[in-house]
This record gives structure tokens, sequence and C-alpha cells, in this order.
């Protein structure tokens, strides 16, 4: 069985921090209409709570697992959505003003409520890095015992904010399931990429390979 808490290649120990909240929408890419979330937290949904909390141009951060620490329980939420989406040329230059209230749509969401998550993660340097990969886990460590962040960290959707720190001995949850198809990794570009993986919970334990397959995003007929 793999361990909760693999080294990097280089030998060095995952950080780790805990994180919490009233409710989460980690949605699933194949449900583009009503919203419905995976029944865990997301490799991307944690690499984005790990960057409000501390995020440096010269590294990313590589998540390795999530612990899953309350029992797994949905809930229904009505939404406001637009379909009235700028472009990035529109974003850039803020040419158009965005309509929401001619262009709103109420959709329903199946969300999570009361998630706690213990996430495990990797610094992944880049080639323009001016620190070791150790001083930049400390510096994380530091703004986690204190409560820093750069904003406020969020479950999937700005609705759900989270909180966050130091992890306890709370035990994850017994539960195993195949979770399917998860996104893994969103390379930006350009051009923008996909990357994917087959997903299970392991009595409570997520664990992310290092590398997904490249793919376009699924969407069911």
């Amino acid at each position: 069985m793999m361990t909760l808490t693999p080294r990097s290649p280089s030998g060095e120990p995952p950080v780790v921090v805990q994180v919490w909240g009233e409710g989460a929408l980690f949605t699933r890419p194949e449900f583009r209409v009503e919203r419905m979330s995976y029944p865990v937290m997301t490799p991307t949904a944690a690499a984005g709570v790990l960057e409000s909390i501390f995020w440096k141009p010269e590294f990313r951060w590589l998540p390795v697992a999530i612990e899953v620490l309350r029992p797994i329980r949905q809930f229904t939420l009505r939404r406001n959505e637009t379909h009235d989406l700028p472009s990035l040329a529109d974003a850039a230059t803020g040419s158009r003003r965005v309509n929401t209230v001619a262009h709103r749509d109420q959709r329903n969401a199946v969300c999570l409520k009361d998630v706690a998550y213990r996430i495990h993660a990797h610094v992944e340097l880049k080639s323009h890095a001016t620190k070791t990969a150790a001083a930049y886990r400390d510096q994380f460590r530091r703004r986690v015992n204190r409560g820093g962040c750069f904003q406020q960290p969020y479950l999937g959707a700005r609705e759900f904010p989270a909180s966050f720190g130091p992890p306890d001995a709370t035990p994850p949850i017994d539960h195993s399931e195949d979770l399917g198809l998860m996104l893994h990794r969103i390379h930006h570009g350009p051009p923008v990429a996909f990357d994917w993986f087959h997903a299970r919970l392991d009595h409570g334990v997520l664990h992310i390979p290092p590398h997904g397959v490249r793919g376009d995003t699924p969407v069911v007929a």
C-alpha cells in the first residue's frame, strides 16, 4: 500500500495543513449545467487553498494526499450564475460590461456539508527559484501557525470559505469509494491543457499520483 505522505524525489517530507468549513463544492467536469460535487476535495482545489495561504512565482504546489476527516454529507443549493461571460480581451481591457441581471440563470448544485480535510503537498521549485524548497516550506508553516494568508481560502467555490490550521491527530474516515476521472493539474499554457487521473478514496485517503494523463475535459453526451 502506498504510504500516506510520500517524500519528494530529493527525500524531503511534504507540508501538512488542516482545512475545514461549513460547505464545499468540488464540481465534477461532466456536469456542465447542474453542479455536482465530488465527495472529496480535488487536487486542484487543494493547490488553490495552499496558494491562498502562501504563494510565490518561484514554485508551485504539488498535492500528494488528501485525508477526509468528517463523514461525507450532501445538501442541495440553488445558485445564481451568469452565462454572459467576458472574453479574455474584454477582461484585459475592461471594454465591455457584463450584464449579470439580464443573463442570470438559477441552477441547482449538490454540495458537501460540514467538511474537514488534511492536505499533504510538496513544493516543486521552478527554474528561477531563489531559495531552497525547505525555505519555502518553513515560510508556509509559519504562516499556517499564525493564521496568515494572501487571500481567504475557499473550498471549491467562493461561497464556501475555509478555515485552516496546523494538523492534529484526527483519523481519516473509514470509507472507500471509486471516484472516477478527476482533474490532476491545469497547464495554463499557452495552450491551456488538462491532466487527469483515475481517483479512488481508500479508507478516507485520496492518494494523488505525481503525474496525470493529458486529455480534454470529459463531457457526457
